[in-house]
């Protein structure tokens, strides 16, 4: 890695997910397209290969959102990396087109994103994990023009330092388990799921049991009771029973690009609206086609009289613990508030995610990071985060903007829009520093 040491790049991207993988597009379609300054970019992504929800990849499970949301159309929709050039590279266009369906399966689209990853390996670094992000070291000019930022390979061969003019922070969301609850071989978060379970004998698998009450839990749900014909599957749900995705068309204006400004210069009670009323296209919610299958599959148990799914509504895991091969459960239920127990062959917890907090990537750097009165960054409307005086360079946020940018900050829906914005404010932070010019960020209400 040392032949590597110290080189300096316009643009730093930690992690390669399918958002640094839009913006890497953005900045390729911008350097193949437009003339002016090349902009150099390099990504790094602590996994070995390149992978999206692939433990969620589950037979015959679709995406939510149209094929026409894809890294690149809505920014560019003669873009060669757009899923139908994907599907006319592979033959399936006109196969596709016959299927009559917006929404293609995750497997496809899963395998779209690689396809696209594969025309810019170059850019991309695979095993490699950024443990820091900080100042110069040397000191260097004041204010700094650009930042350190450390890369440790994963294989245990050795850590560089990267110089980067801009950092985009992509590293994903990150796994959230019910309280007191830890991940083992019999525990498992639900963004495991099919690395787990093919571990496992599936003859040992009698008694399994979901928490959640979104998409992914519902899904996995369905699966264990289709694949293990000869076990009892219980859903834990904390709600009473499944709430059904608004995805209608005017609730959908929602993750419209237009609605990201709407949300940004909003007031603070507008804001509020956004999420009271339309968290129910998003969150904790399930495809209405997931939920008549499952309700289906209960009944058909009431009528051969073999109860084999087992709907525990208004019910929380409350205490998790081992007992020989089994995984001992506390259930609370919120009907009469008793707290009784459940012997589990393996436990799936699909509790969704918490938030990409970049704070301890960052370390030191953080308190040059702008924040609100309620300590959260202050990002102005291209993504970056507001700084102080003594940092010219951009830090911006592909995710962890829900405070500033609404509902479409972690999602795919506004990913190819975003990232050109991102490359857009790149590109003209870089010919103002060139131009020896300072680089505003607009900020809207509330520190946002």
């Amino acid at each position: 890695m040392g032949n590597r040491e110290h080189e300096t790049y316009d643009v730093v991207g930690v992690g390669f997910g399918p958002s640094n993988l839009s913006l890497a597009v953005a900045l390729h379609e911008r350097r193949t397209d437009s003339p002016g300054r090349d902009i150099s970019a390099a990504f790094f992504e602590r996994q070995p290969t390149f992978s999206w929800h692939r433990n969620m990849l589950l037979p015959s499970t679709t995406m939510q959102i149209s094929f026409l949301k894809d890294l690149v159309t809505f920014r560019n929709p003669t873009s060669s990396f757009s899923f139908i050039a994907y599907l006319h590279a592979s033959g399936r266009l006109a196969q596709f087109v016959n299927n009559q369906d917006f929404f293609p399966t995750r497997q496809e689209f899963h395998q779209y994103l690689e396809w696209t990853q594969e025309r810019l390996a170059h850019l991309v670094t695979y095993g490699s994990d950024v443990t820091s992000i900080r100042l110069p070291q040397d000191g260097g000019p004041q204010p700094a023009d650009h930042l350190e930022v450390e890369v440790r390979d994963v294989a245990g061969r050795g850590t560089r330092v990267i110089n980067a003019r801009n950092v985009v922070i992509s590293t994903g969301l990150v796994p959230s388990m019910p309280d007191g609850t830890q991940c083992d071989e019999r525990v498992w978060h639900s963004s495991e799921f099919l690395q787990k379970y093919r571990l496992m004998n599936p003859a040992e698998l009698r008694r399994v049991a979901v928490v959640g009450a979104g998409q992914s839990a519902a899904e996995i749900t369905r699966f264990l009771y289709d694949e293990l014909p000869h076990a009892q599957v219980w859903a834990v749900i904390p709600s009473y029973g499944y709430s059904v995705a608004d995805d209608t068309p005017f609730a959908n204006q929602v993750f419209d690009p237009k609605a990201v400004d709407d949300y940004y210069f909003a007031t603070a009670r507008t804001r509020e609206s956004f999420w009271r009323y339309h968290r129910n296209t998003n969150y904790s919610v399930v495809d209405d086609e997931v939920i008549r299958d499952l309700y289906k599959r209960s009944y058909d148990d009431d009528v051969r009289g073999d109860k084999r799914l087992h709907l525990l509504n208004l019910t929380r895991v409350s205490g998790v613990k081992r007992a020989d091969a089994e995984t001992r459960v506390s259930l609370h239920t919120g009907l009469d508030g008793d707290v009784y127990e459940l012997d589990f062959d393996a436990l799936v917890c699909a509790t969704g995610y918490d938030a990409m907090e970049p704070a301890g990537l960052l370390g030191d750097l953080d308190r040059l990071c702008l924040r609100d009165e309620d300590g959260r960054y202050r990002v102005g409307r291209d993504y970056r985060i507001a700084t102080g005086p003594e940092l010219l360079c951009g830090l911006y946020l592909q995710g962890g903007t829900e405070h500033t940018h609404g509902l479409t900050s972690s999602l795919l829906s506004n990913i190819a829009v975003r990232s050109g914005e991102i490359a857009d404010s790149i590109s003209v932070g870089l010919a103002r520093r060139s131009a020896g010019r300072a680089i505003p960020v607009e900020v809207g209400h509330e520190g946002g």
